[in-house]
């Protein structure tokens, strides 16, 4: 049975949350704490399998809370925000320090204990409960040096997460130059509400330049983010394209269009990434790239928060399963050649 532990500012939300979460009577909420410094003193006692955490608290607020958890006693963190408007930099913060998620307040429904959001919200916990999870010094990863091989080619890169997946975007991205010359393009499953704020956090603390990706923008160095509800696509002439329309599976945007895209206009000069996250999404797409003679990669089990979206890639025929230290080191060691350049 889940262990939870409920970090939250508000007493009258903290009792709220606590009647949707042991609704069903599988999950036990073990622990009520109203500051992060409570948390944080009771993790050692309570022991719980999951934290839900808001970033706005009295004295210590929930981003310390999270690099302090997770640099010394890790574990998975569910962030709960007010407002993902006003909050989501924040929460995009949180997940690169290690949370697995981030949801909005407005998003549940906390009046109807056994309504289909509630139910939803407990399944996450129940899954986020199993995640595994790993120690995430507060230091930015230090560069791997390169590989010393023949250097392949690379025309533009897509990267692929959900659960787990921004803390290793962060340092992926982090330990590229500023100067790095091969376009990145992104697809991060998220909560609605937090894409925007994701993309400027990270703007704000990487090297590269990271965007929302726009339609019809021609593809740049940087890192371009699928903006929410719309896949984001390679298009011929190297520009991006943004489809709101198409039903690809379960995920709009989709890792599986974005590599499929990529396959068709860059051939063996494409790139795809698989990162930590649940289902399967990208995994069609890596194999794809791979068959067009491009190089497909997932994140390795020891470092994956979720290993349902790497495994599956892996399963397609990833050519490496690498940490996401030996990724990065991988993506330096690219020579960037352009679409239609010979």
């Amino acid at each position: 049975m889940p262990r939870v532990l409920i970090c939250d500012g508000s007493h009258s939300y903290a009792g709220r949350l606590r009647r949707v979460l042991e609704h069903d009577g599988d999950i036990t909420v073990a622990a009520v704490c109203a500051t992060a410094e409570e948390a944080i003193a009771a993790l050692p006692r309570v022991r719980p399998d999951v934290v839900t955490m808001d970033v706005e608290l009295p004295g210590m607020d929930g981003l310390a809370a999270i690099e302090e958890i997770m640099s010394r006693r890790p574990l998975p963190i569910l962030v709960i925000t007010a407002d993902a408007g006003h909050t989501s930099e924040k929460a995009a913060a949180a997940l690169a320090a290690g949370a697995l998620e981030a949801i909005s307040k407005d998003d549940l429904d906390l009046d109807d204990p056994g309504g289909a959001a509630a139910a939803a919200f407990r399944n996450r916990a129940r899954l986020l409960s199993q995640a595994q999870v790993i120690r995430h010094p507060r230091a930015r990863l230090r560069k791997t040096p390169a590989p010393q091989r023949p250097r392949r080619r690379a025309a533009v890169i897509g990267i692929c997460g959900s659960t787990g997946g921004p803390y290793v975007l962060a340092r992926l991205l982090g330990d590229l130059p500023a100067e790095y010359p091969i376009p990145i393009l992104v697809v991060q499953h998220i909560s609605a509400g937090f894409t925007d704020g994701l993309a400027h956090w990270l703007d704000q603390s990487v090297p590269l330049p990271v965007r929302i990706a726009a339609d019809g923008a021609p593809m740049r160095p940087g890192a371009w983010i699928a903006p929410e509800g719309a896949h984001l696509k390679l298009a011929p002439a190297g520009r991006l394209r943004l489809d709101a329309r198409t039903v690809a599976g379960r995920h709009r945007p989709s890792g599986d269009v974005l590599f499929e895209s990529i396959a068709e206009v860059a051939a063996d000069k494409g790139v795809a990434v698989v990162l930590s996250g649940m289902g399967n999404d990208g995994a069609r797409g890596a194999g794809a790239v791979r068959r067009s003679g491009g190089l497909a990669i997932a994140q390795d089990q020891e470092s994956s928060a979720v290993f349902g979206m790497p495994k599956a890639a892996i399963d397609c025929g990833a050519d490496l399963v690498l940490s996401p230290a030996k990724i990065a080191a991988c993506l330096i060691d690219l020579r960037y050649e352009p679409v239609g350049q010979a």
